[in-house]
């Protein structure tokens, strides 16, 4: 199965290049899932509504829904990117997928 192909996706980010917005309580816009993928490394994503924490690794995507309250927060070294979609993606194929 082919990888969906965003309508737009972040630079790669790391530990220190991750912008402060990321890090504090943000959204997606109506209609836009996003896909938080690790390419190295671990990232913990906090869902604010409803509140839980996931860890993010190469082989665990984090799938944020539209209008769905989060942040991020590196754990240790690591790079990340987020890729945008106008409609929910199939996570299944993410773990296959390499920048």
């Amino acid at each position: 199965m082919s990888a969906p192909v965003p309508y737009r996706s972040t630079p790669v980010f790391d530990q220190d290049t991750l912008p402060a917005a990321l890090r504090r309580r943000h959204d997606t816009k109506a209609g836009v899932w996003g896909v938080i993928r690790v390419i190295e490394g671990t990232l913990k994503l906090t869902y604010l509504d409803p509140q839980s924490e996931t860890i993010l690794t190469p082989d665990n995507p984090g799938l944020v829904l539209p209008q769905q309250p989060h942040f991020v927060t590196p754990l240790g070294r690591m790079k990340m990117q987020v890729d945008f979609f106008d409609h929910a993606p199939d996570l299944s194929v993410f773990s296959d997928l390499k920048p």
